[in-house]
């Protein structure tokens, strides 16, 4: 089983328009709206792929009890934990190709509700999980030191930890040793200040078994867009892949990426295999209208077609 965390969900709206012009009124071609935000994007996608999940959602609001409904109708497991205030939105507009993004910060749930979903985390991870993912922002007035009692929430029942967060709250993760680190290029050379993925994704593999991961086993991926991602196995190779396929909505498609790893290595599959079937979940996603939202069938044969292209350096 796969548990998600998401402290920070968000209504992610999508708006499709033939063009932005500052000023002027925009009426959208087609507008999407889904339970996101990069915890419940996890969940959905590694659910699209077949994969045990319950997502575990910190919610407030009209705008969480429609996030929480969504993701009843999307067949996601989840368990809720109820805050004062209002869960946020978050508008992505697509037009001519490029992808415009706005993301309110939320509502501060106060202390009892984020004790209360950290406490929930790891009841639900006792429950059997062999994966914790732990993603995207904290809502505001949460430390981002408090990430350490995420990730402490999964150690602490035997399952593995991934995270997939950015700036201090992922340096905070780092320091309680996850068995996963998955960033994107960007996140990584600004907490390393190495340019280079390679040398930034062992910059963050050392920083997570200082912390305490178990360096047999321990993890790094970092996301390069276009040129795919390259994952630092523990023996010190690496492994690259790519797709050869361009799509126009990559919001969410770092989740899906991350969802499509999860559930791969939740089958048994080996890192190669699963890169590959990260690679077609992300490139799906990209096709797709709506972050974490994507055909299984199609997320199956782009990672089929990605496995030709995934290549082991010692």
């Amino acid at each position: 089983m796969i548990v998600c965390a998401a402290p920070n969900p968000s209504i992610d709206k999508l708006f499709i328009v033939d063009a932005v012009s500052v000023g002027s009124i925009h009426r959208p071609d087609r507008l999407i709206s889904r339970a996101g935000g990069k915890g419940l994007n996890v969940a959905r996608a590694a659910h699209a792929l077949g994969a045990d999940v319950v997502a575990v959602a910190l919610l407030a609001g009209h705008a969480g009890r429609w996030i929480a409904d969504e993701l009843v109708e999307a067949g996601v497991k989840t368990e809720t934990v109820w805050a004062e205030g209002e869960s946020r939105s978050s508008l992505s507009v697509a037009a001519g190709g490029a992808m415009t993004e706005f993301y309110e910060r939320g509502t501060p749930p106060g202390p009892v509700s984020w004790d209360a979903f950290v406490a929930s985390v790891r009841a639900v991870a006792r429950d059997g999980a062999t994966w914790l993912s732990i993603s995207g922002s904290m809502p505001p007035h949460v430390p981002a030191e408090e990430a350490v009692r995420l990730v402490a929430s999964g150690r602490e029942v035997g399952a593995r930890v991934a995270v997939d967060q950015h700036d201090r709250a992922l340096a905070a993760a780092l320091t309680a040793g996850p068995d996963l680190v998955k960033v994107n290029r960007h996140e990584a050379a600004d907490l390393t200040g190495h340019a280079d993925p390679q040398r930034a994704a062992a910059a963050l593999r050392e920083q997570a078994v200082a912390g305490g991961a178990d360096p047999a086993t321990a993890l790094t991926v970092v996301t390069l867009g276009e040129e795919g991602a390259l994952m630092l196995l523990p023996d010190g190779s690496t492994v690259h892949g790519d797709l050869d396929v361009r799509a126009p909505y990559p919001t969410g498609s770092g989740d899906s990426f991350l969802a499509g790893l999860l559930a791969a290595d939740d089958a048994g599959a080996a890192p190669a295999d699963a890169l590959a079937v990260a690679l077609g979940a992300a490139t799906a996603n990209a096709e797709a209208e709506g972050a974490g939202t994507f055909d299984a069938g199609r997320a199956r044969a782009l990672a089929e077609r990605a496995r030709g292209r995934v290549v082991v350096t010692a």
